[in-house]
C-alpha cells in the first residue's frame, strides 16, 4: 500500500475513534445527568428528562440550563420549588461524587432541591468552578476546606442552609471573588481579616448569622458596593470601608460608637441602615442630601443634635426612618412637602422634635438621655466623662453646681471639636476622591452576571416570546409598524396583548451559528438590564422548517416614546427645551448607564461608541442608552475582527484593553459638551474646537462662562454648577485617554452640580431670573 493510502486510512481511523470517543462521553454525562435526576428524587425542572433528551440542545428557562462546549457540560443550573423539609434517604456523597464526573463544570446552580447533609471536600475537584450557588437547601456543618483550590472562583452563595462553625481564614485563596453571600445560616465567631484582601470583592453578605467583634478593615476593597452585616453581634465600632460603597446595612448588631464624618462622603451610597443598635453622638444632616441617597435609616439608636426646617435633602430619597433617638428641633421640611414623591415614608416618632405629627417625648428626655450616655467628642475621655455624668444625674440636685460645671466643660469640648472640624481640609472638585477606583472588572472572565439588584428596574421578567405573539404585536410584520433599518436588521413597532408597547429587532442569521451560540448570547443580552439602558424584555427564535435551524432571532425591547436627546437640545424643537436642571439629570442617568455597562457586569461593555442619538428620553425624561453593542448583534451582524460598520469594539470577554474605558468617557465628553452648549457636535474637530471655548470660559468671570451656553438656559443655571458642569466636561475631552477622569469621579462633579442648582432653586423658589 502507499504512503498515500496509509495516511487516508489513518485519518479514517482517526474521525472513527474521535466519532465513537464523541459518543461515549455524550453517553456518560447523559447516564451521570439521569443519575442525578433520581438523587434529587425526580424535581418538577428534571421530569421531562429521559434516555433519549438531547440534554445538550435542552431550552432553558428560570428553572433549568445546561450549556455546553465542544460536547462538555459547563453550566448546570437547577431551580426547584421552595421546600419546608429535606429530601428523604438522600446521600449528598453520592450526589457530589456524580457532579464532580463533569471536570469542565464553571456554573454550578442548585437552589431549592432539598439537599441535605454536610458537604464533601470532593467537590473541590470540580477545579473550573467559577460560579457556585446552593441556596435554599439543608447543608450544614462547616465550609470544606478544600473548597479553597477553587482558584478560579468569582461567586460563593451558600444563603439559606445550616451552616454552621468558624467563617474560614483562607478567603485569601479567592483572587477573582467577586460576591460572597451566606445570608441566614449559622456562622459564628469573629470575621476573619483575610477577608479585607479580597480586592475584587463586591457584594459581601452576612446577614443573620451568629458573627461577633470588631468588623476587620475593609478599607482596601475599593470595589466593594454591598455590605449587609445585619442581624448579627458585630461591633462596637463603626467598620472602616470604602467610599464606593452603594448599600450598606447594618442593622441589629451591637455598634456603640459614633457616625464617622468620612460617611457624609459616600457619594455612591443609596441605601444606609445602622438601625437597632446604640449608635452615639451627633446626627449628620449631610446624609439626608447625598446624592445618590434613597433609603435612610437610623432608627433605635442614641444620636444626637438639632433638626431644622430649612435643612436640605436629596429630592429622589423614598423611605427615612429616624425614629427612637435623641433629636430636637423641628423636621426638615424637604421630607414632607415633596410633591414629586407623594410615596415617601418618613418616620420620626420618639424623638424630641416640635410640633409633631408622631409621638415625642419631652425635650427634657433627650436632654437627660444625651448626658446620660456620655457623648463626648473625644473619644479616649468618653468612658470616664459618661461616669461622672452619669452619677450627677443620679444624685440630682444636690449637686447642681458641679452639674453647672461639668456643662460648661461639656460646652466647651464641642467647640474645641467644632474648631477641629473647620480645619478640616474641605475636599475639592478637583480632587475626586473617587478617581482611584478602577473602572475595570476582571474582564477575562467567560460568565456575565449582574452583580446585585440595587434597584427597581421596573421591567418584567426577561423570557421567550412565541413567533404568534411578535406576529400579533406588529400585525404581521405590516408596514405601518416598520420603523427603520441599520446594518444589525430591521426594527418595528408593536404592542402586547398586555398593552405594553415594544420595538422589536430583527436580526438574520447565519447558518454558520450554532445553537449553543445563540443561546450563549441570548443570556448575555437577558443581563444588561438597567434603569439608564434601554433594557431586552426577551426573544423569539425563528427557526427553518427544513433543518430546525435558526435563520432569525427577534429582540423585543420596551418602546421609549420621548425620543432622541438630540430633539430635546435642537433649535427645531424650540418648544420643549430641557431645562438646565433637566440635563444635569439627563447627564447623570447616561454616566450611570455607562458606569453599570463597565461595572455592572461581568465581563464589561466598553468603547460602546456613543453618541447624542443613541440617548432616548422616557415619559419621565429619564436617560435611556439604546446603542451599547449588544454582542448578539456585534457577532452576527456585518461585524469583521471586532469591530462594527463604525468602528467601535465589540462585548471585550478574551482580551483587555488598556484605558478602554476613556474612549467612552470621551463620548460622553461630547454629550455632555452638546447639553451644554444646545447644539450637536458634528466633528472631532469641533469638538476640540468648543472645548478649548469651555476652557478659555472657566478661566474667566461668570458672565463669559455664561455667553458660551445655551441661550435657553442661561438665566437659570448657576454659575457654580456650570463652572462644575464645564471643568469635568473638558476634563472628559482631553487628549490623552489615561488623563480622562473615570466614571465614578464624572459622577460626583455631576451630582455636584445638581445638589448646588437644586439647593439655589429651594432658596429662591424659582428657575427663573438670574442667580446672581
Amino acid at each position: 500500500m502507499s504512503n498515500k493510502g496509509h495516511c487516508s486510512l489513518l485519518l479514517l481511523v482517526t474521525i472513527i475513534l474521535s466519532f465513537s470517543y464523541s459518543e461515549e462521553l455524550q453517553s456518560f454525562q447523559s447516564q451521570n445527568l439521569l443519575k442525578i435526576q433520581r438523587l434529587l428524587n425526580f424535581p418538577t425542572a428534571l421530569r421531562s428528562w429521559n434516555k433519549n433528551t438531547d440534554f445538550c440542545s435542552i431550552d432553558s428557562n428560570s428553572s433549568l440550563t445546561v450549556v455546553c462546549y465542544e460536547g462538555n457540560i459547563t453550566q448546570l443550573n437547577i431551580i426547584g420549588e421552595r421546600r419546608r423539609t429535606p429530601l428523604k434517604n438522600f446521600s449528598i456523597n453520592s450526589f457530589v461524587t456524580t457532579l464532580v464526573r463533569f471536570p469542565n463544570l464553571k456554573v454550578l446552580t442548585l437552589v431549592s432541591l432539598g439537599i441535605c447533609g454536610s458537604l464533601p471536600g470532593n467537590i473541590a475537584n470540580l477545579s473550573s468552578l467559577e460560579i457556585v450557588n446552593v441556596s435554599s437547601n439543608f447543608i450544614y456543618g462547616s465550609i470544606p476546606h478544600e473548597i479553597s483550590s477553587l482558584s478560579n472562583l468569582q461567586t460563593l452563595i451558600l444563603d439559606n442552609n445550616m451552616f454552621a462553625g468558624l467563617l474560614p481564614n483562607w478567603f485569601v485563596s479567592f483572587p477573582a471573588l467577586t460576591v460572597l453571600s451566606l445570608k441566614n445560616n449559622f456562622f459564628s465567631g469573629f470575621l476573619p481579616n483575610s477577608v479585607g484582601s479580597l480586592v475584587s470583592l463586591r457584594i459581601l453578605s452576612l446577614s443573620n448569622n451568629h458573627f461577633n467583634g470588631a468588623v476587620p478593615d475593609l478599607s482596601s476593597l475599593k470595589n466593594l458596593q454591598v455590605l449587609e452585616l445585619d442581624d448579627n453581634a458585630f461591633g462596637p465600632q463603626f467598620p472602616r470601608l470604602g467610599n464606593e460603597l452603594v448599600a450598606l446595612v447594618l442593622r441589629n448588631n451591637r455598634f456603640r460608637s459614633g457616625i464617622p464624618a468620612e460617611l457624609s462622603s459616600y457619594y455612591q451610597l443609596e441605601k444606609l441602615d445602622i438601625s437597632s443598635n446604640t449608635f452615639v453622638g451627633p446626627f449628620k444632616p449631610a446624609l439626608l442630601s447625598l446624592p445618590s441617597i434613597t433609603y435612610l435609616n437610623i432608627s433605635g439608636n442614641k444620636l444626637t443634635g438639632m433638626l431644622f426646617e430649612n435643612m436640605s435633602c436629596n429630592s429622589e430619597i423614598d423611605a427615612v426612618d429616624i425614629s427612637s433617638n435623641l433629636l430636637t428641633g423641628s423636621l426638615p421640611r424637604c421630607l414632607v412637602s415633596n410633591s414629586s414623591n407623594s410615596a415617601r415614608s418618613v418616620l420620626y416618632a420618639r424623638n424630641c422634635l416640635e410640633k409633631p405629627n408622631q409621638n415625642q417625648q419631652p425635650q427634657q428626655f433627650c436632654h437627660t438621655e444625651a448626658f446620660a450616655v456620655g457623648i463626648l467628642p473625644d473619644r479616649k475621655k468618653h468612658t470616664q466623662v459618661s461616669r461622672v455624668v452619669l452619677s450627677i444625674r443620679i444624685v440630682g440636685g444636690t449637686l447642681g453646681g458641679v452639674a453647672l460645671v461639668l456643662l460648661i466643660f461639656f460646652i466647651s469640648r464641642r467647640k474645641n471639636a467644632k474648631s477641629k472640624m473647620k480645619n478640616h481640609p474641605t475636599r475639592l472638585i478637583s480632587e475626586n476622591a473617587a478617581s482611584a477606583y478602577t473602572s475595570k472588572l476582571l474582564s477575562d472572565a467567560r460568565y456575565i452576571f449582574q452583580t446585585k439588584k440595587l434597584g427597581e428596574v421596573g421591567l418584567p421578567t426577561y423570557r421567550s416570546f412565541s413567533l404568534e405573539e411578535i406576529n400579533a404585536a406588529t400585525n404581521n410584520f405590516d408596514n405601518a409598524s416598520f420603523m427603520c433599518e441599520d446594518s444589525y436588521g430591521q426594527m418595528y413597532r408593536g404592542k402586547l396583548k398586555n398593552g405594553l408597547l415594544v420595538a422589536i429587532r430583527c436580526v438574520e442569521m447565519k447558518k454558520s451559528y450554532s445553537t449553543q451560540n445563540h443561546m450563549h448570547h441570548i443570556e448575555l443580552i437577558s443581563k444588561l438590564r438597567h434603569r439608564h439602558l434601554v433594557s431586552a424584555l426577551g426573544h423569539c427564535f425563528e427557526c427553518s422548517l427544513d433543518d430546525s435551524s435558526v435563520i432569525r432571532i427577534f429582540l423585543i425591547f420596551k418602546y421609549i416614546p420621548n425620543g432622541t436627546l438630540e430633539s430635546w437640545i435642537s433649535d427645531e424643537h424650540a418648544r420643549k427645551l430641557l431645562s438646565w436642571t433637566q440635563r444635569i439629570g439627563v447627564a447623570i442617568g447616561v454616566a450611570k448607564g455607562i458606569q453599570f455597562l463597565h461595572t455592572g457586569i461581568v465581563p464589561g461593555v466598553y468603547s460602546i461608541n456613543l453618541k447624542i442619538e443613541d440617548v432616548l428620553l422616557d415619559q419621565n425624561l429619564v436617560a435611556k442608552i439604546s446603542s451599547y453593542n449588544l454582542p448578539l448583534l456585534s457577532n452576527m451582524g456585518k461585524v469583521l475582527h471586532g469591530t462594527s460598520s463604525s468602528g467601535s469594539k465589540i462585548f471585550n470577554i478574551n482580551k483587555s484593553v488598556k484605558h478602554e474605558d476613556k474612549s467612552d468617557i470621551h463620548d460622553f465628553g461630547v454629550i455632555l459638551l452638546e447639553l451644554i452648549l444646545g447644539r450637536t457636535i458634528k466633528s472631532r474637530n469641533d469638538a476640540d474646537t468648543f472645548k478649548d471655548l469651555l476652557q478659555a470660559s472657566i478661566l474667566a468671570d461668570d458672565e463669559a462662562r455664561k455667553s458660551v451656553v445655551d441661550r435657553a438656559i442661561r438665566k437659570a443655571c448657576l454659575d457654580q454648577s456650570l463652572k462644575t458642569m464645564m471643568e469635568i466636561c473638558v476634563r472628559c475631552l482631553v487628549k490623552e485617554p489615561a488623563d480622562r477622569p473615570s466614571m465614578e469621579d464624572v459622577l460626583w462633579n455631576l451630582q455636584f452640580a445638581a445638589q448646588v442648582q437644586d439647593s439655589w432653586r429651594g432658596d429662591s423658589q424659582s428657575s427663573e431670573g438670574s442667580p446672581g
